[in-house]
C-alpha cells in the first residue's frame, strides 16, 4: 500500500474489499444511480463467496470507488463497478478494472462479462475503450426504472 510522506498525498491504491468497507462501498452505490445498490450484508457475503473478487480503490485512506465480481470455472463477471462522483474521470474505474481483469487472467479466466443499463452510455464508451465489445440487449433487465442491458464481453486469453 502507498505510505503518505509528510506535505505529499498517497497515490491511489487497489486493494481487497473487507468487511469494514462496507458502509463507504453501500455509500458509493448510494450516489451511483445506474449501481446495483445492494445492502451492507450483500456486499459482504458477495466478498465471501468462493470465486468472488471484491476490490476497493482507497485514495488518501478514503475507499473512493469499488468493484464486484465472480469468476466461475473459466468465465468471470463484473457485477458491480463505482466510484465516488468527485473523483469519476481521473482513472479510478480504469484502475480497478485492469486490476479485476489482471486477477480474473490469473485465475484462469478466458472472457469475462457485464451488463450495463442501456441509457448508461458513458458506461458503454468506458467499457468499449477497455477492450469490451457489445454482445447483445437483455430488455426489461433492470428495474427502477425499467431498463434493458447491453450485454458486453471481453476476451481474456486466446
Amino acid at each position: 500500500m502507498a505510505v503518505e510522506d509528510e506535505g505529499r498525498r498517497a497515490s491511489p491504491v487497489v486493494r481487497r474489499f473487507v468487511a469494514k468497507d462496507a458502509d463507504a462501498v453501500v455509500a458509493i452505490a448510494q450516489e451511483s444511480p445506474q449501481a446495483a445498490n445492494w445492502s451492507r450484508e450483500s456486499y459482504i457475503s458477495l466478498a465471501e463467496e468462493e470465486g468472488s473478487l471484491a476490490l476497493v480503490l482507497a485514495t488518501n485512506g478514503e475507499i473512493t470507488g469499488f468493484l464486484i465480481g465472480r469468476r466461475l470455472v473459466d468465465q468471470a463477471e463484473v457485477l458491480n463497478l463505482a466510484v465516488q462522483t468527485k473523483y469519476r474521470g481521473k482513472g479510478q474505474g480504469t484502475a480497478l478494472l485492469v486490476a479485476a481483469l489482471e486477477e480474473f487472467t490469473r485465475r484462469c479466466v478466458k472472457s469475462t462479462y457485464l451488463e450495463v443499463r442501456e441509457s448508461n452510455t458513458p458506461a458503454v464508451a468506458f467499457y468499449e475503450r477497455h477492450g469490451f465489445a457489445k454482445t447483445g440487449l437483455r430488455k426489461a433487465y433492470y428495474r427502477n426504472p425499467d431498463e434493458a442491458a447491453v450485454t458486453m464481453e471481453k476476451k481474456l486469453t486466446g
